[in-house]
């Protein structure tokens, strides 16, 4: 071959590597789906087999994110907004839009390009979020989202086996109590109801405004715990049914009646017992167990010397309690600008290393593995309570026929409690209410 010819050559073959590489670099806002975004085979076969999944894609070209989060935990945010800054030069400007409400503010946000890139949710709106199209499926980082995080809270953040979110947090509710209020027990509280109600006895009165145990009565998410435990359902095969609803099933309607027989050792009106008046009581030592969750214990350490915090009682079936739990995951936006952006910050703000640093400024329990079995978490007195009751808990159920049930839990819950109503009744009633509500809502 003479030179003029190994020269063509090599140039043409310079060329087709130049292209390749470009073409495994190039951004497309269009898609977001994995294959859209991956390099192509001659780029992935010159990288390193240790690269990991993320390093493969990069963020669209003058990409810059909003984020939702909670004002009172934004120090969490800064901090992942500072390292996604060192790594990828991407601004990240927040807005206090808390987990509770986001998924709502997103479905009229969203489809108006004023929604936020990234947002923090609950999972029990998750099926609203999918239904009405707003989030974008958790496909760059599945594999790694899946084999890190529990199977309770990754499942919490699928609908029909498709992963959506990036798990952050799980919580549930359990039982704090005043360890000085039971020195004839050597400081340990009842761990079963006859135990409960048998102290109860003892230690009530009302004129006084001293209880046994106290817990909001009237909000289906607090009373739950017992309907679980006597193997209530809302909707069947694992809460994603709405043609199965359960509230009238035969454990449903005998915990009904046990729920109501408790008012008994609280005889206060459902709509009475608030937030406020049991952290108030049991700040001033008035009550003896509160049932909460993990967010207020920084506040119970302050106020109540010797605090104890345990599992729910077990009911007199022998069962354990079957409270609701939520898990808390990261979504991303469908109409973003910038997907790619999005899911890289959504994997990094949720990865183990933020998991730990959540816990460590606020006490959110991981739903990380590795971050759960730390020292710091599994070593806690009270974190690892709330975990190990979040393994004994089910979570809400996220399908979007979820509204009935929470558009009707009060009247329900407030007529056994109040008026005394046939658990069978009533029970009877709220099935049909919330079958009626969804059927409606079609």
């Amino acid at each position: 071959m003479n030179k003029s010819k190994w020269l063509l050559v090599s140039l043409v073959l310079v060329m087709v590597f130049v292209l390749a590489a470009c073409g495994g670099k190039k951004d497309n806002n269009a898609s977001s789906s994995p294959s859209a975004s991956a390099p192509t085979a001659s780029a992935s076969a010159s990288s390193s087999e240790e690269a990991s999944a993320e390093e493969e894609y990069l963020p669209e070209e003058g990409a810059k994110l909003v984020v939702w989060y909670s004002a009172s935990e934004k120090a969490l945010v800064d901090e992942a907004a500072k390292l996604f800054k060192e790594k990828y030069g991407i601004d990240i400007e927040y807005q206090d839009v808390g987990p509770d409400k986001s998924i709502e503010k997103m479905i009229t946000d969203g489809p108006a390009g004023v929604g936020a890139d990234v947002f923090l949710a609950v999972h029990d709106r998750l099926g609203s979020a999918v239904q009405a199209g707003v989030v974008l499926p958790n496909d760059l980082h599945a594999e790694e989202s899946i084999a890190n995080n529990s199977e309770k809270s990754v499942e919490a953040l699928s609908i029909d086996g498709q992963l959506y979110g990036y798990p952050m947090s799980v919580e549930t509710t359990a039982v704090f109590y005043n360890k000085d209020l039971f020195a004839d027990t050597n400081g340990e509280a009842p761990k079963d109801w006859n135990g409960v109600i048998e102290f109860a006895k003892k230690f009530n009165d009302t004129k006084a405004q001293k209880y046994a145990y106290m817990w909001e009565v009237g909000n289906g998410y607090w009373s739950w715990g017992f309907f679980g435990g006597y193997g209530g359902y809302v909707f069947g095969k694992d809460g994603t049914d709405p043609s199965d609803v359960g509230l009238n099933s035969p454990g449903s309607v005998e915990a009904a009646k046990f729920f109501s027989s408790l008012k008994e050792i609280l005889p206060i009106k459902a709509a009475d017992i608030k937030a406020d008046i049991k952290t108030s009581l049991f700040n001033e030592g008035k009550l003896a167990m509160n049932v909460s969750g993990p967010w207020q214990v920084g506040e119970f350490k302050k106020s109540v010397k010797n605090l104890g915090v345990m599992e729910y009682p077990i009911l007199p079936n022998g069962k354990p309690m079957m409270p609701f739990s939520g898990v808390k995951g990261f979504l991303v936006n469908a109409n973003t600008k910038y997907p790619i952006a999005s899911k890289l910050f959504a994997q990094l703000v949720s990865s183990e290393a933020l998991q730990a640093k959540n816990f460590e400024l606020f006490g959110s329990l991981p739903s990380n593995k590795n971050v759960a079995a730390s020292p710091a978490v599994s070593g806690d007195a009270f974190a690892s309570v709330f975990l190990k009751q979040f393994d004994n808990s089910t979570p809400m159920p996220k399908i979007a026929e979820m509204a009935g049930f929470w558009g009707t839990h009060e009247a329900a819950l407030s007529s056994l409690w109040n008026d005394g109503a046939d658990a069978q009744k009533t029970m009877d009633d709220w099935a049909k209410k919330v079958k009626d509500s969804n059927s409606a809502a079609k």
